[in-house]
């Protein structure tokens, strides 16, 4: 395909480890714009043409060519083109099992989780050893060189990016509220990811007025509870897609109104198709 087409296309390239919360993407986009959502696991991204922008940490940031992205999990955050040709790049999802398992090997004892305090950095190092790993994990290497790119990648994160433990939200009454609703939405979908979990219940759960929850959980988790119950459904909706669901059955099971709505809301929050992420994965081809 010709040069000029291929800029002025929305594609993506995803991967995903069968047995670990490993996962992998390679995309361009030009019109596609990212909905504010987050992850339940690390994410790093190496931009490798163009320049994108987001908002993320209370703060509006830009990653253009050769720029490193490190988002901690659930750190709410959009994204979009912010140049005309669109923006290229690579970004991996790293379970935090994995970062945890890496770091207590190397260190052999337990070691605190780190923190990322900067969404974007200038840093050739790190994003060497990004640039290794992504290949390694899509390209069909065999695990011993997806374990040593993976061991490098993570040293690096941590040695040059990393100021201390994963995050903690400031303290106070409203930090036990929002952490109290939060628990109970878990706790629900747990049991049942299309059960409705109403504003009263919450509230009433977290021991405050429905005001004062919104407020302290936006605080808190940089998002509304509706919005964090939407994120624990599509990530309900993942692991029903990797196990090989159809997108109609985990659009049905994880409480989305239509295959419509799910599919919609999983291309905004992830940028593909809930078809493409269940084909990412070898079992299910």
């Amino acid at each position: 395909m010709g040069q000029a087409r291929e800029h002025d296309r929305d594609w993506a390239q995803y991967w995903r480890d069968p047995e670990r919360p490993l996962e992998a993407m390679r995309a361009h986009f030009v019109r596609h714009v990212f909905h504010r959502h987050s992850h339940d696991a690390y994410s790093f991204a190496v931009t490798e043409s163009g320049a994108q922008r987001f908002r993320c940490r209370g703060g509006d940031h830009t990653s253009a060519e050769g720029m490193v992205m490190a988002f901690n999990p659930d750190d709410p955050h959009d994204g979009e083109t912010a140049v005309d040709l669109g923006f290229t790049y690579r970004i991996m999802h790293i379970g935090p099992e994995v970062v945890r398992s890496v770091l207590d090997d190397a260190a052999g004892r337990s070691t605190p989780m780190p923190l990322f305090p900067t969404p974007v950095r200038t840093d050739p190092v790190l994003r060497a050893a990004l640039l290794r790993l992504h290949p390694a994990l899509t390209g069909g290497a065999d695990a011993l060189v997806r374990d040593e790119r993976l061991t490098e990648a993570v040293t690096a994160m941590v040695c040059r990016g990393a100021s201390g433990p994963l995050r903690t939200a400031p303290g106070g009454a409203g930090r036990g509220a929002a952490r109290r609703a939060r628990a109970l939405m878990v706790e629900t979908a747990a049991e049942d990811l299309a059960a409705e979990v109403s504003a009263e219940r919450l509230a009433e759960g977290a021991g405050c007025s429905r005001f004062a929850l919104y407020r302290a959980f936006r605080a808190e988790y940089g998002m509304s509870p509706s919005d964090f119950r939407r994120q624990l459904r599509l990530r309900g909706a993942r692991r029903l897609l990797a196990a090989g669901s159809t997108a109609s059955e985990a659009a049905a099971a994880s409480g989305f109104a239509d295959q419509s709505h799910f599919h919609r809301w999983f291309v905004r929050c992830y940028g593909i198709t809930p078809g493409d992420f269940r084909r990412a994965s070898p079992s299910t081809r």
